[in-house]
């Protein structure tokens, strides 16, 4: 008997398209942003429940740690690393796959900003009048939701095979 492993491999084109899909998606968003709505215009999308306004964002996620954009620079190419790295030994699951694709992207998308103008394009704004959530943008709306599927699979029961021997 031979070692061959036979574990299905990673969605790779699952994983890849939808990075480059959030990718591109989020930088078009932003360069549609930037060059129509002015620093500082608010247009009401859905009343002042959602709403666009131009951000710049020199942090991480929604904001936090703000002016350490070359440090969260490369600090995402180690996860950009990671993830790959994760998505190459983990058996095939299209929804693993679908969650670490999100997560590539938006992390390929804000990296791309903060190599590119050294901060983060964000946009949409949410709330109720003065109550308001953190600006966020494409990439990082795929990054939360990547988030939330990884700990919806992570509080999922393992399926694990009959062992033959049992």
């Amino acid at each position: 008997m031979t070692d061959v492993d036979v574990r299905p491999r990673p969605a790779w084109l699952v994983f890849g398209g939808l990075a480059l899909v959030v990718l591109v998606l989020d930088q078009l968003a932003k360069a549609w942003i930037v060059g129509n709505i002015a620093p500082g215009q608010v247009v009401d999308v859905l009343g002042s429940w959602v709403r666009l306004i131009l951000s710049r964002n020199g942090g991480a996620l929604f904001g936090l740690f703000a002016s350490s954009a070359t440090l969260f620079g490369i600090g995402s190419l180690a996860v950009l690393i990671l993830i790959v790295w994760y998505h190459a030994r983990t058996p095939r699951s299209v929804l693993l796959s679908v969650a670490l694709g999100l997560l590539m992207g938006g992390a390929l998308g804000n990296l791309v900003d903060r190599l590119r103008i050294g901060y983060v394009v964000d946009f949409v704004d949410i709330g109720l009048g003065t109550i308001r959530w953190f600006t966020f943008n494409v990439g990082d709306a795929a990054i939360s939701t990547a988030i939330l599927l990884l700990l919806l699979l992570a509080m999922r029961p393992a399926v694990r095979p009959a062992r033959a021997d049992a």
